[in-house]
């Protein structure tokens, strides 16, 4: 690994553990959003609260947000304003390719080379390309998948002068959501900063809900369901804040669905 790292934030879990993972790794962090007209662009938000809560406690980090304006108008994408409906159920099921928006992950790639390129040249040093990218996203994603991230490095190699300076750092490529949260909450120890003040700064939802000027994660679109799971898995409650279509719910509402959704996943 490179002392030096530009990372994707998206705001929601992976991402933001990676981000712990960096840190606890010494690493010199850029971290960057993309606003690009999503219906959860709440995500921002949070990740600019954990962002702050982070530098509080000693962890410097340089955080921007990239809008590219206009983009979600031309995107065909249940995610970005003006899409369908987001769906819900598991990943797992073929309805949940509605939720892939066309080349984000290129789009966001080619614009974090640049940036980790760039600073590499600046320093005359390396410079890793952090992404929280999963084994739950392979089959619904394909830019998540390595077959993806080889050729969109060899094309990042033969466009650019000092290439050799940048390179991927992808620690989740093989993991669940579940292996995450266990990083998560080691990196946690190793950081000394509280796993729940770190996770309820996360979201991980593609449908969240406004309730007064609060925002709630949904548990029944695909996102949220795998999160559900994963915390499930560590024996644990989130500590993100969850609501339906009736008002804010607890955590005991929200992971019975959820224990209900992955029941029937499994007997189809």
């Amino acid at each position: 690994m490179s002392e030096n790292v530009v990372l994707s934030l998206s705001g929601g879990m992976d991402s933001s553990t990676l981000l712990l993972r960096c840190l606890a790794g010494k690493m010199n962090v850029t971290a960057v959003s993309f606003d690009y007209g999503q219906k959860h662009r709440v995500e921002l938000k949070r990740a600019q609260s954990l962002v702050n809560y982070l530098n509080s406690n000693g962890h410097n980090i340089t955080y921007k947000v990239i809008k590219l304006d206009g983009l979600a108008e031309l995107l065909n994408s249940s995610l970005v304003e003006g899409g369908d409906d987001v769906p819900e159920g598991h990943y797992e099921q073929d309805n949940m390719k509605d939720t892939v928006v066309p080349n984000r992950n290129k789009i966001f790639s080619s614009i974090v080379q640049s940036i980790a390129l760039s600073q590499a040249m600046k320093t005359d040093s390396t410079c890793d390309i952090a992404l929280g990218i999963h084994a739950g996203d392979h089959a619904i994603y394909p830019d998540c998948r390595q077959s993806f991230r080889d050729m969109d490095m060899d094309a990042f190699r033969e466009g650019n002068w000092d290439s050799e300076k940048v390179d991927f750092y992808t620690p989740y490529l093989e993991t669940d959501k579940f292996g995450i949260l266990q990083d998560g909450e080691v990196c946690c120890v190793r950081l000394g900063i509280e796993f729940n003040e770190v996770y309820k700064r996360t979201l991980t939802s593609y449908k969240p809900i406004k309730i007064g000027d609060v925002w709630y994660s949904d548990y029944k679109s695909a996102s949220s369901v795998e999160r559900v799971e994963a915390f499930l898995q560590l024996d644990r409650p989130d500590p993100t804040p969850y609501a339906d279509e009736t008002g804010p719910v607890s955590w005991e509402v929200a992971s019975s669905h959820v224990k209900e959704v992955l029941l029937q996943n499994e007997n189809n």
